[in-house]
């Protein structure tokens, strides 16, 4: 039976982890960190990723996650409410739209992997180099708070996000596929009457806020790359009254209230890139690992969880053998990229819409909000806009897990 060694203990890492140990593949899960107490960014779950986790058997598991369902949504363009829009449907209201706890999520995953006698997890590990044999790679030096340690395996799986180790090891060279973004972090108490996520919109800004697993309010402010320096400059009574200027009347006040109690502000990096092939000889890079996720439309975390189970149906049973056949892995590390990348490049493409439409200056960026506002607030419209955007939530390509 072959052997997986994956880097990093994400959603991809974790869930896959999971299925390749239960379905009789040795597995060895390496976590840079020690715990998973430190703060998340993916949280929401779309119906997508909900069924994703319940093909993988852990629908009964996922329900005891704290969590926080999403009924609806609403658009504002400039201020104005444009829609509020129910989230509802027989696919929705089996797979809803829910804010989980990642940490929860995680500790679930390698839990439920746990079950199995052959996975074994490694925390505090830190990948120092990917080792090569003859141009193909069989293992990692780690470095672990014993010292540094050779893990060898069949196969290198690197899900350790943006700043993946392996990424940057194996040399795998990317493109980006949106402008580069700054996204300002941050919670604070949410209103008593908030109904459901909404989306603020407009000239160099963009904004989420939604009811978190917590109960808290969690906004996402979106703005042109550089230019957050200067207003955290002014002091966080400054930034906040900057987001304040650019949401409805309602959300402003309740900023302006609370700035004192705003917890854990902090600046991401907000990067949409893919890498130009997924694998190398020995190695291969999933989730953010390989295509990091826009923050607009929360899709990282479905995306993510939706190449496990591509993943899973082709390394079972290449990995099944005791010997398994380098040249048939490499194979299945191809079509992994072959079948996913479908999707994956029609949705980075969806994300980089919303921007172009309420970030841009031009001279023709405003009367085009209008008309878009004009559109969506009629029904009929709305109705069409939804279908179309509806890879978002409900994913592209048919993915079934199989093994």
């Amino acid at each position: 039976m072959g052997h997986a060694l994956i880097i990093g203990a994400g959603p991809a890492g974790a869930s896959l982890a999971y299925l390749l140990a239960h379905r009789g593949v040795e597995v060895t899960l390496v976590e840079r960190q020690g715990d998973f107490t430190r703060e998340f960014r993916g949280e929401v779950l779309m119906p997508s990723g909900v069924d994703a986790l319940e093909q993988m058997g852990l629908r009964e598991a996922l329900r005891g996650i704290p969590a926080q369902v999403q009924d609806s949504i609403a658009l504002y363009m400039n201020g104005r409410r444009v829609f509020r829009q129910e989230l509802a449907g027989d696919w929705v209201d089996a797979h809803p739209f829910q804010a989980v706890s990642q940490p929860h999520l995680l500790e679930m995953l390698v839990a439920e992997a746990g079950r199995s006698p052959r996975f074994r997890f490694e925390r505090s590990t830190a990948v120092k180099e990917l080792l090569f044999e003859r141009d193909r790679v069989v293992g990692v030096r780690a470095r672990t708070g014993a010292g540094e340690r050779q893990l060898d395996a069949d196969i290198v799986i690197g899900a350790d996000g943006r700043a993946s180790a392996v990424r940057k090891q194996g040399g795998f060279r990317s493109r980006h596929v949106s402008p580069p973004l700054d996204v300002v972090w941050c919670k604070l108490p949410c209103p008593t009457n908030w109904m459901g996520p909404r989306v603020y919109m407009g000239s160099g800004h963009f904004l989420l806020g939604y009811r978190s697993w917590d109960g808290q309010l969690q906004l996402a402010w979106i703005i042109t790359k550089g230019t957050f320096g200067v207003i955290k400059s002014r002091g966080v009574a400054q930034w906040v009254e900057e987001m304040a200027n650019h949401v409805s009347p309602d959300l402003a006040s309740h900023l302006r209230e609370h700035a004192d109690s705003i917890e854990r502000p902090f600046l991401l990096d907000a990067v949409s890139d893919c890498v130009e092939n997924w694998s190398i000889p020995g190695a291969l890079l999933i989730g953010d690992a390989a295509h990091t996720m826009s923050p607009v439309g929360g899709q990282g975390i479905n995306i993510a969880l939706r190449d496990t189970l591509v993943a899973a149906n082709h390394l079972v049973p290449t990995l099944s053998p005791p010997q398994p056949d380098p040249a048939h892995l490499d194979r299945a590390l191809k079509n992994i990229e072959t079948e996913r990348m479908v999707e994956v490049s029609k949705i980075q493409r969806l994300q980089s819409l919303p921007p172009k439409v309420g970030f841009s200056q031009n001279w023709w960026g405003e009367p085009l909000r209008k008309l878009v506002s004009a559109l969506l607030a009629r029904p009929s419209i709305r109705s069409r806009a939804a279908r179309r955007m509806a890879d978002l939530p409900f994913g592209i390509t048919k993915v079934r897990l199989e093994v």
